[in-house]
């Protein structure tokens, strides 16, 4: 694994708990934020593995 691939699935984590504490708190901007950082982080972590496969040449 590489940094981005590392940081991409803890940004996608924190996302999901603040997405959820959001729901659960009733805090709709809570919940957007979080939702918002969940995506960043699935991208982030898509860009790594992108990075991963073309160094193995795939």
């Amino acid at each position: 694994m590489n940094k981005d691939q590392i940081k991409g699935r803890v940004e996608e984590a924190k996302g999901i708990v603040k997405e959820v504490t959001g729901k659960l708190l009733d805090d709709e901007s809570m919940e957007i934020d979080g939702n918002v950082q969940k995506i960043v982080g699935k991208v982030q972590a898509g860009f790594g593995d992108l990075k991963q496969d073309i160094k193995k040449g795939r």
